[in-house]
């Protein structure tokens, strides 16, 4: 497996199960109906879980251009992949959000209510006011990004230097950072703390033929398009002056 082959199925899985978590709460007559936040965030977790353990032994297991980004900035990864690494981070993305259509396919058709499919797919503000989530958004981010700096060092210090990537002391760390993420910031905007994660399955929702779909609120793409890149760059540089 190559690293690009390595992200787009570790971000394919991440959005399979982070998305299909959110597809089983809040659609119509499925067995995990009205369940909650609990259950969505803690899912959620266990999808970066399961995305890490795919892709780390090739990618490091970014997932998310913020990742990408972040350890770009702090110099801890090349500036040149991380073209290749986001593209790929889209293409697992679209491919996760299009097979969640497929397979909650009957319960799309027997909800009404447009806002809810579009919840399934991308995130949606609980309340708009596009400054305060774009603030949450990068929040978010921020811890996501400025914590991982310390659970993923580039040396494990033993008698001979071994190089590490994201996920090599075991992807619980992520997971457990990612679930108090979305349960201590996440009621605000959803926490997409993810370009990809909103952006992808937004643009399978713009195209695929789901009967009263409603709008995709392209409008409020940007916030988590730019605020979860902002966090990150935020967080590298305050690593950058903390090892400085």
């Amino acid at each position: 497996m190559t690293a690009f082959t390595a992200e787009i199925l570790g971000t394919f899985m991440l959005i399979l199960l982070g998305n299909g978590v959110v597809a089983n709460v809040v659609l119509n007559k499925t067995k995990g109906h009205d369940s909650g936040w609990m259950v969505i965030t803690t899912a959620w977790g266990l999808a970066v879980f399961t995305g890490v353990v795919i892709a780390a032994p090739y990618s490091g297991a970014h997932l998310n251009p913020a990742v990408s980004i972040g350890l770009a900035t702090a110099g801890l990864f090349e500036w040149a992949l991380v073209p290749s690494y986001i593209l790929a981070q889209f293409i697992g993305a679209m491919l996760g959000a299009a097979t969640v259509a497929l397979v909650y396919r009957d319960h799309y058709l027997a909800t009404p209510d447009p806002v809810l499919k579009l919840a399934t797919f991308s995130t949606i503000p609980a309340i708009p006011n596009p400054l305060i989530n774009l603030v949450s958004e990068i929040v978010g981010t921020f811890v996501l990004i400025f914590v991982i700096f310390y659970f993923t060092d580039p040396v494990i210090s033993l008698p001979t230097e071994t190089p590490i990537g994201m996920g090599s002391i075991g992807a619980l760390p992520v997971a457990f950072l990612v679930w108090v993420i979305g349960l201590s910031l996440g009621g605000t905007t959803g926490y997409a703390i993810n370009p990809v994660r909103d952006l992808g399955p937004r643009i399978v929702h713009t195209i695929l033929p789901l009967k009263g779909k409603g709008s995709s609120q392209w409008h409020y793409a940007w916030v988590p398009g730019i605020g979860p890149v902002i966090g990150a760059v935020l967080a590298a540089g305050l690593q950058l002056i903390l090892v400085s």
